[in-house]
């Protein structure tokens, strides 16, 4: 069977006025927040150690690599081989209070203000997964990658199928309401706190895996 290919929303809104929200949005984020992500880097040395920032190669707009910043939330911890213990095993209370009220994410601002990324779009995820997208998901790459990309409708699971079609819709409908509906879905998420990021024991995409439900993994 064919999939159905998206149909990317060109507009002026998402050609040009969505990048300039970006960078007024994102400078004035960081200048206003510089207390304290100065704070948070302070407290990164005295839990974590150097280096202060998790960097990790993801793919951007049009699946181009870029280099994706984070607050570390785990130590370098090894086991008796030399081989680093799992996640679980080395996130710290620190790691886990940060990664709860999405604090860790504040070095994206950066990403974000120099044009890798985006405020709202589909999560840049691993770049190993590029070669196992169909051509229909591997349309999520057809806009900047973003801090988030919430789902606007109730929904029972959240499978790598949903992320990837709820991904789809934003591509095909995104607009300057539905961005400013999912900023505030983002600000209440992180004025909240979120279990499923502290606890990330979310099963990696393999192409097969399509339908299992994020939550059915990590039991």
């Amino acid at each position: 069977m064919t999939e159905e290919m998206p149909k990317v929303r060109r507009t002026l809104y998402t050609v040009v006025i969505k990048r300039l929200l970006d960078i007024i949005l994102s400078g004035l984020a960081i200048i206003i927040l510089s207390p304290l992500l100065t704070l948070l880097t302070i407290l990164e040395l005295i839990y974590h150690g150097s280096p202060v920032f998790y960097s990790q190669e993801r793919p951007g707009l049009q699946g181009k690599i870029f280099k994706l910043y984070k607050f570390r939330s785990m130590t370098n911890e090894k086991d008796e081989n030399g081989d680093l213990l799992p996640g679980n095993k080395r996130v710290t209370k620190f790691g886990r209070f940060i990664r709860r009220f999405s604090l860790d994410e504040l070095p994206e601002l950066f990403c974000i203000f120099s044009g890798k990324m985006s405020i709202i779009g589909p999560r840049p995820l691993l770049a190993r997964y590029l070669s196992l997208y169909t051509p229909r998901h591997m349309m999520r790459h057809e806009m900047r990658p973003g801090l988030a990309c919430v789902s606007l409708k109730p929904i029972k699971t959240w499978t790598w199928n949903d992320q990837f079609e709820n991904d789809i819709w934003y591509i095909e409908n995104c607009s300057f309401i539905v961005d400013v509906k999912m900023v505030f879905a983002v600000i209440k998420e992180a004025i909240v706190g979120s279990e499923y990021r502290v606890n990330d024991t979310r099963e990696e995409y393999d192409g097969k895996n399509l339908y299992t439900n994020a939550e059915e993994t990590s039991k």
